[in-house]
């Protein structure tokens, strides 16, 4: 029987990866289960990824980028500080709240860093990304700030039972730049 050639294989492996966990969560996933979803034999699981710790870390490195990245933009638009003000809260009111698919991510993410310190690495290169993005209109401090607000109101919103008010987050974002 002829092998497949198949150049894309390792990365739709990792994509599907981040698309199960976000579905079923790290702890509903084995290899068996990604491969099957990636349409790939079980086989190709081993040959690209020592095991399902380094294809987890693989994901999660793949989805931090990515919102990462989206982070940063929302920042390198602003050119002033009541812009940039106003892209912090665009994230945590638009961007990052209003994707359930992202706040399971993230949260399975946050819960193999507090157990893995492996898995730290990601968070601590997400948090650095941020607080640069964020850098280009605060200072460290204020953007240390900015960061965790926007984490903390971020899982606020997601845990949250009763409607968030968006005055709320402005009221912070502009007590926190105030208070520097």
């Amino acid at each position: 029987m002829a092998r497949r050639f198949d150049p894309t294989r390792r990365d739709r492996i990792v994509d599907v990866t981040v698309e199960a966990v976000a579905e079923l969560g790290v702890a509903g996933i084995s290899a068996r289960r990604i491969a099957a979803r990636a349409d790939v034999p079980l086989g190709s699981m081993t040959y690209h990824f020592t095991d399902m710790d380094e294809l987890l870390h693989e994901a999660f490195t793949r989805f931090s980028l990515s919102v990462a990245t989206r982070f940063e933009a929302r920042l390198v638009a602003a050119t002033t500080v009541d812009e940039a003000k106003q892209a912090v809260a665009t994230l945590v009111l638009d961007d990052l709240a209003q994707s359930p698919r992202e706040l399971v991510l993230t949260h399975e993410l946050y819960t193999l860093a507090a157990r893995d310190v492996r898995y730290r690495s990601i968070t601590r290169e997400w948090m650095r990304r941020s607080r640069t993005a964020l850098e280009r209109h605060f200072s460290p401090d204020v953007s240390r700030q900015l960061d965790a607000l926007i984490e903390g109101l971020t899982i606020h919103q997601a845990l949250d039972t009763e409607p968030h008010d968006p005055q709320i987050t402005i009221s912070a974002i502009d007590a926190i730049c105030r208070g520097a």
